[in-house]
């Protein structure tokens, strides 16, 4: 079994479908596996951080206080089933005018380790997209590329792409850590 400071995820893809730009909080549904594989987890003394671009805003195609409804479902729901979340960090800036706070950048991050104390090379990102995993990979993390969401374009797209591990899903990297 493995142990880590912080599980960071990413949230489209990987914590729940991503059909495009999530407006609406009636448009987030977790996939059926995500709460219990993060119960499997949070039960071994996992922690978690969510860390998710969010360029739907600065497109203007998500309202800021849309996607803060949809946060506090989260994190809510986290709560509901004992599942401890530090914080979610989101960066809405258009990919043509990212700052360093959108993935694969480390600002986010490096936010979070300073507010949470995170010891970022005993932690791991778990994600479906190239971001995702090079941004674990430029912090000293572990990382784990789902096949859900992005995952399967990614490796397809990426064959140099570097994750620790892939697997199908989020109870797949459940399993992979508690093995």
């Amino acid at each position: 079994m493995r142990k880590y400071n912080t599980i960071f995820l990413d949230r489209d893809g990987t914590l729940n479908p991503d059909p495009g730009y999530i407006s609406s909080l009636d448009q987030f549904k977790f996939y059926d596996f995500t709460i219990p594989a993060l119960q499997r987890l949070a039960n071994s003394g996992n922690r978690f951080c969510i860390i998710t671009n969010q360029s739907g805003v600065s497109r203007g195609l998500i309202d800021q206080d849309d996607l803060n409804k949809i946060h506090d479902y989260i994190k809510n729901e986290f709560l509901k089933y004992s599942i401890p979340l530090l914080d979610i960090y989101i960066c809405t800036d258009h990919p043509e005018n990212a700052s360093n706070r959108r993935k694969p950048g480390s600002d986010m991050f490096l936010e979070a380790a300073n507010d949470h104390s995170i010891d970022m090379s005993e932690s791991l990102m778990i994600g479906d997209s190239i971001d995702d995993i090079k941004s674990g990979n430029n912090l000293g993390m572990d990382t784990v590329l789902v096949l859900t969401g992005r995952g399967k374009d990614t490796i397809k797209d990426n064959p140099d792409i570097e994750p620790t591990v892939a697997v199908d899903d989020l109870q797949a990297a459940a399993d992979w850590i508690l093995e």
